[in-house]
């Protein structure tokens, strides 16, 4: 038979703020992967998607879904 993966899925919503301040940056991206990969898991899979925000004063977002697998 073959291997067993267990997967894990996570999502990540990164967006800005007033005039581009980033709520989230890039490195809270990188320690939700850390995190997971201190667990046992490796990272199989991320697709990104972005909108913008149509109200005043809204900003960009960017919602990351990650996809971890373990044997």
């Amino acid at each position: 038979l073959g291997d067993v993966y267990k997967r894990q899925v996570l999502q990540v919503v990164l967006k800005e703020k007033l005039m581009g301040t980033a709520s989230r940056s890039p490195s809270e991206l990188e320690d939700v992967i850390n995190t997971q990969c201190a667990k046992g898991y490796r990272l199989h899979t991320i697709t990104t998607t972005s909108s913008g925000s149509k109200g005043l004063l809204g900003g960009d977002r960017v919602q990351a879904t990650l996809v971890f697998e373990s044997l």
